[in-house]
């Protein structure tokens, strides 16, 4: 079975983090993985973007009742009525997920990923503290390349 690989991130970007996403979701369709996402816009949608522009199967767990709501570049669009509490539907349908700048949206789906034990690794995005220590379930990584491929060894348990 195909490892699903989830991308946090915020509904707005910049343009290089937009550029960004484009890189991880290229990188997941391209190790063969499957691509979740929020399905919305933003991060959510380079990602999913960048995984079609290489061929790869993209997955949008959405917030609304709406399916016309997913971006353009979502293969399967989830709807779900839960609004923001579908991040941990998303999450728990995930092998491993990569969190990519973020706002507070991103911050609950760690946090969700955290709590289930499902792999986070993180590329310019939340640090998480506790007692004064920063949290080592978040695995660092500084290129788009890194972070999929720390995801999929983590996915994998040879981490």
């Amino acid at each position: 079975m195909k490892l699903n690989i989830g991308v946090l991130g915020p509904n707005t970007t910049s343009d290089a983090e937009y550029a960004l996403g484009i890189e991880v979701g290229r990188c997941i369709a391209e190790s063969g993985a499957t691509l979740l996402c929020g399905g919305l816009g933003g991060m959510m949608r380079a990602a999913a973007e960048g995984a079609k522009l290489a061929g790869g199967q993209t997955v949008g767990i959405l917030p609304s009742s709406d399916r016309s709501s997913a971006n353009s570049f979502i293969d399967v669009a989830i709807p779900t009525g839960l609004g923001p509490f579908r991040n941990a539907i998303l999450v728990s349908a995930c092998d491993a997920v990569i969190a990519v700048h973020g706002a507070y949206g991103t911050l609950s789906e760690i946090a969700f990923a955290l709590r289930l034990g499902i792999p986070v690794v993180g590329l310019n995005t939340w640090e998480v503290h506790r007692g004064g220590k920063a949290d080592p379930g978040i695995r660092a990584a500084r290129s788009a390349a890194e972070a999929v491929a720390l995801a999929i060894e983590l996915a994998h348990g040879e981490v």
